[in-house]
């Protein structure tokens, strides 16, 4: 997918990305608010997962370097 041209089949995996983040960080924040440790810390890992599908969603379409937001490189 490197050095693919932004159009609407890559605009909607994005957002779809984008939606898995934010519903991965509000069941972490609800955690939070809550006081449950155990559970943010399980939600916790999947919002960081959904970030690294995200940026490697990017990296892969050459949009991005997942070694630079990732501070490896």
């Amino acid at each position: 997918m490197k050095g693919q041209c932004i159009d609407d089949h890559l605009l909607v995996r994005y957002r779809e990305l984008l939606d898995a983040e934010d519903q991965a960080f509000s069941e972490m924040e609800h955690d939070f608010e809550e006081g449950d440790a155990e559970r943010f810390a399980r939600d916790r890992e999947a919002w960081l997962r959904a970030i690294h599908q995200r940026v490697s969603f990017l990296d892969a379409c050459g949009l991005v370097s997942f070694a630079v937001v990732a501070n490896e490189g």
